[in-house]
């Protein structure tokens, strides 16, 4: 980047609070040298996983700069509000069972729009990289010779359980954790295979953090009850995360979709199963105690 750019790039300013602290002075954040986004690159950010404060401040940038943010379900609208008033706004986002875009209709518009010269953001929840399908559109975006640049978010698996007060890892409970994702958790057949080793997945980790589970709760339980745990095991359902309406559902492995029944959760939701739910009793700093 020449030192031109560089200067006339606008600095990023964010105001900590609308509200008086008494006693402390709050001062906006001034950050010089963030990257400048040049016309006919696609940036591919994590908003995190709901709470506006959890964004990088390279996530701002981009949402400061871009001239299409092409968005997902879990973008609030708090995070769009972020975005320059001349800059177009398409929802891309995707709910099972509801009707909306498919994969090749996203990957196709953000390549047109970038060859258009726009400043194409494709700005999704938690991580681009973390059952977000960023790395099919970076794939896509290389192969049709468009520039890109990948800014890492939050995912809900770390911070929506961290606003829980559950730790993915624990020195005293466990040394390792597995994230996977559940919603073709058992709907093998005779032309799909089942596309998780829930037996090895049982026996490896002692947590695990499903995401996009809510459908199969049931079946994923029965798996990993067949596989050696536990009935009793602690299980933590974590809804709409890090957000106003955070809900935090916690029981054992063989209750848990009747506990998301009786108890109304619905998407986006996080499930984790393990020894670190029961911390959650202790650690909860977040809204109201697990239920």
């Amino acid at each position: 980047m020449s030192n031109d750019e560089t200067a006339a790039q606008e600095i990023v300013r964010l105001t900590l609070s609308d509200q008086p602290v008494p006693d402390i002075q709050m001062p906006d954040i001034q950050m010089e040298g963030l990257p400048i986004f040049e016309p006919g690159w696609v940036w591919l950010a994590g908003a995190g996983p709901g709470d506006p404060g959890l964004l990088t401040l390279h996530a701002v940038n981009a949402l400061k700069q871009a001239d299409c943010v092409v968005y997902d379900a879990l973008v609030s609208e708090d995070i769009l509000s972020l975005v320059r008033p001349s800059a177009e706004l398409i929802y891309a986002g995707k709910r099972g069972g509801k009707p909306s875009w498919n994969q090749n209709d996203i990957t196709n518009r953000l390549i047109d729009m970038a060859r258009d010269g726009k400043r194409v953001l494709r700005l999704k929840g938690g991580d681009p990289f973390i059952f977000g399908r960023g790395g099919e559109e970076a794939q896509s975006l290389v192969a049709a010779d468009i520039s890109f640049r990948l800014i890492p978010g939050i995912s809900a698996g770390i911070g929506g359980l961290g606003y829980a007060g559950i730790p993915a890892t624990h020195r005293e409970v466990n040394h390792a954790v597995t994230f996977v994702t559940g919603h073709l958790a058992g709907k093998s057949s005779a032309a799909q295979v089942e596309l998780l080793d829930w037996q090895a997945i049982a026996k490896a980790s002692p947590v695990i953090v499903i995401y996009m589970a809510m459908s199969r709760l049931a079946v994923i339980a029965d798996l990993l009850m067949a596989a050696g745990r536990k009935a009793e095991e602690p299980v933590a359902i974590v809804t709409h995360a890090t957000t106003a309406k955070q809900r935090v559902v916690t029981g054992q492995l063989s209750q848990a979709a009747h506990l998301a029944q009786q108890h109304e959760l619905e998407p986006p939701s996080i499930i984790v199963i393990g020894g670190v739910v029961d911390l959650a009793e202790t650690l909860n700093w977040f809204g109201s105690k697990p239920a």
